[in-house]
């Protein structure tokens, strides 16, 4: 049987993993890997050189001169991993088996950018990663092969983050041996739900803590952007103070108070008024002593 020529496309842990599994198969042949442009992934491509690969990047890789270069390996599939650009009808339909993308949310649920976050914020029970065919639409395409992970009530977006550079790799590599063997029953998005849902992309400012929420909103969005993500944040007087981590407080009385305002404190760690309870601050960052009655904003 002839191997199954491959374009990789990616960037990230969740890359190199992926590259790594797909290596160490003996039926499968990697013709070129293409990195992000604008920040390049150098260990990606110390990969690809270990193993005399080609490793290239492009400004727009939907452009005819590059097509034209990745036609010359003439692959059977192209492979997306965690890539920044989006695929044009003529890459998409450039193989025998088109492109695929592995997709680190539940679709058609989460689509979109930044999802790790906005399933943690949205206090979801569980994440979910799929591996898709790409067409036109942004995560739209049909599914090949798609896993759920059980988020605890602890978990952080660094938690969730490992989980899934690991099992984004797993599942594409699935997903192409699968492919290779002709054991693909497409699943369309539609006939999971007719809608779905896109997530924004979160920007510079998006960290700001609104204490006008309830308790488990508010804990939902700290852990959601914890670290290794850009980190909560909220001003006392002008000094600002980031917060990792926080906690829910068993049996916290529901009571009318003054959303951000410091109603305990201990020796690490303190207590704000929220919308209807309480929420104890236990990872924090700031240049100032938090003091009770002091006001987070």
């Amino acid at each position: 049987m002839s191997k199954l020529k491959i374009g990789y496309f990616g960037d990230g842990v969740w890359a190199h993993n992926a590259l790594k599994m797909l290596l160490d198969d003996s039926g499968i042949e990697i013709m070129f890997v293409c990195g992000r442009f604008k920040e390049s992934d150098q260990v990606l491509k110390k990969m690809a050189e270990k193993n005399k690969i080609v490793f290239i990047t492009e400004e727009n890789i939907n452009t005819v001169s590059f097509i034209k270069k990745i036609d010359k390996y003439n692959c059977d599939l192209l492979v997306s991993m965690s890539f920044d650009q989006i695929f044009k009808k003529d890459v998409i339909n450039l193989c025998p088996h088109k492109l695929i993308n592995c997709h680190a949310g539940k679709l058609p649920f989460y689509r979109g950018r930044n999802v790790l976050n906005w399933a943690l914020i949205n206090g979801e029970k569980e994440f979910g990663i799929t591996v898709h065919y790409v067409d036109e639409g942004i995560d739209t395409g049909d599914i090949i092969v798609q896993k759920t992970f059980r988020i605890d009530q602890n978990d952080n977006y660094g938690d969730v983050l490992k989980i899934a550079h690991v099992e984004c790799a797993n599942l594409l590599y699935d997903a192409v041996t699968k492919i290779k063997d002709d054991r693909i029953i497409p699943i369309k998005q539609k006939d999971i739900h007719p809608v779905g849902f896109y997530c924004g992309i979160r920007k510079n400012g998006d960290e700001r803590i609104d204490w006008n929420q309830e308790s488990e909103k508010i804990f939902n969005f700290i852990r959601g952007i914890a670290k290794p993500g850009p980190v909560a944040r909220s001003y006392i007087n002008d000094s600002e103070i980031k917060i990792n981590r926080a906690s829910l407080i068993d049996e916290a009385p529901t009571y009318i108070g003054i959303p951000g305002q410091v109603v305990g404190k201990y020796k690490d760690t303190f207590v704000v008024k929220t919308r209807d309870t309480m929420l104890e601050i236990i990872e924090f960052d700031c240049d100032v002593r938090v003091q009770i009655g002091d006001r987070l904003i």
